[in-house]
């Protein structure tokens, strides 16, 4: 008796097995238009990743030069940085020699003054001619 069980399933599931392999080729109408529309879908998609492709490469190269800039101004910026503030010390360097310098040579005694200039006299209301006047 457990025989035949055995061998109903076997039959069950080989049955199954051949069906499978073999597969329909009936295909409803409806199914073949999806399926349809899903090869047009797929290689609108394709066409439009390999654009996204092209551009994301593009943009990558952009990026890369931009990069390559961006560290050669920043190279030249550093430089520059380096020649401004050996300039400035050079500059600050010779102040305190010309200041020495001017120090030494004007006597300690003796300090420096601007001649002043005295102002002009102005002739007053008095000593001005008095205008004639006709009668």
């Amino acid at each position: 008796m457990t025989r035949r069980p055995m061998q109903a399933l076997r039959t069950v599931v080989g049955f199954g097995f051949a069906l499978s392999l073999a597969g329909c080729d009936y295909w409803p109408p409806a199914l073949q238009a999806e399926i349809e529309q899903l090869k047009s879908d797929t290689q609108t998609l394709a066409i439009e990743k390999s654009q996204l492709q092209a551009q994301v490469t593009d943009l990558t190269k952009t990026k890369q030069e931009l990069q390559e800039q961006l560290d050669e101004l920043s190279r030249m910026n550093r430089e520059k940085t380096g020649m401004i503030t050996s300039l400035q010390n050079q500059l600050d360097a010779t102040r305190a020699r010309a200041m020495k310098a001017t120090a030494q040579k004007a006597p300690p005694y003796k300090m420096r003054t601007k001649p002043t200039v005295k102002a002009a006299t102005r002739p007053t209301a008095k000593s001005a001619p008095k205008a004639i006047g006709v009668r």
